[in-house]
């Protein structure tokens, strides 16, 4: 049986590309196609997908919000996500909530079927130049922790997933006191993003 795919993506030619190369494959199927995520629901259960192709930057609702109701509401569904940047913070996250690979549109046809393959069969697909800077987040490092007690809780907590709202809440903190910290944080640790930070959290700090 074939594999049935979704594609998600504002790019209406990108689009027309993708289920070109969908309908010319005899091991992939073509099931429905958006322009982004308001509707994700009512499309899985309309089209009952075995992959989906999704773009990150999508106005309205994005790729990695639809990522992530993918993986809440229909965790069999592997998600292959696609974006032009290869954005590190961006990466993370998608990581972070369920993706089962990452793949720059300026890949090749044939590496993007070959991606849908790995990740319907289980694997975890990353553009090299992808894998690499997520290994470099893994790489131990030895450092002294520049932050504070309070800080380094508020910067688990970040990497657990958890927004500032609930951070403040689970420290019984204003939302303001958590935001002066993440700032001290980014200050500390000479980033610019949360990505970073988290970055920085699993590299030096976590357990």
């Amino acid at each position: 049986m074939p594999i049935r795919v979704f594609i998600y993506d504002d790019n209406h030619p990108r689009r027309d590309s993708l289920k070109a190369l969908l309908e010319l494959s005899p091991e992939m199927q073509f099931c429905g196609e958006a322009v982004n995520c308001t509707r994700l629901k009512a499309d899985m259960e309309a089209c009952f997908p075995e992959v989906v192709l999704m773009d990150i930057n999508m106005p309205e609702k994005d790729g990695i919000t639809g990522l992530k109701e993918i993986k809440q509401q229909f965790p069999h569904i592997k998600v292959l996500m696609q974006t032009v940047f290869d954005d590190t913070d961006k990466i993370f996250e998608c990581i972070r909530n369920g993706a089962s690979g990452y793949i720059l549109k300026k890949d090749s046809p044939q590496r993007i079927l070959q991606a849908i393959q790995e990740v319907y069969d289980g694997g975890a697909v990353m553009n090299p130049g992808i894998a690499l800077k997520v290994l470099d987040y893994f790489q131990p490092r030895k450092v002294n922790n520049p932050l504070s007690v309070r800080e380094t809780e508020v910067l688990k907590l970040l990497a657990d997933g958890l927004s500032y709202k609930m951070v403040a809440d689970k420290l019984f903190l204003s939302f303001n006191t958590v935001n002066t910290h993440v700032k001290h944080i980014y200050e500390k640790l000479h980033v610019s993003s949360l990505g970073e930070a988290i970055a920085f959290y699993y590299r030096n700090l976590h357990q």
